[in-house]
């Protein structure tokens, strides 16, 4: 697990699961290093034993899953519709 480096203030607490080469995983994980928001990037290549706590918090099988104060938000399209719709940053505690 890492975390971003660059970091905005923020309130919320954001928890990648993914892949390191999935190309879905690594575009949400831009958009969050882009806007400066640390995060918990689980590795599910790395630590395949966190798969079914992943599936089970999310009810789905596919990577990334993206929750954001344990909320479930869903995956990188979702994260950036909140992006497109100007909704991500009050959700991040940035806006």
């Amino acid at each position: 697990m890492t975390a971003a480096s660059s970091v905005a203030t923020q309130a919320a607490e954001v928890v990648v699961y993914g892949t390191a080469r999935c190309p879905y995983c690594v575009r949400a994980r831009g958009l969050l290093d882009r806007k400066g928001i640390a995060y918990m990037d689980i590795r599910l290549d790395a630590m395949p034993e966190l798969r079914e706590e992943m599936e089970r918090r999310s009810n789905r099988r596919t990577v990334p899953q993206i929750f954001i104060n344990g909320a479930h938000i869903g995956g990188s399209d979702e994260l950036h519709h909140l992006e497109y719709a100007g909704k991500l940053d009050s959700l991040l505690g940035i806006g």
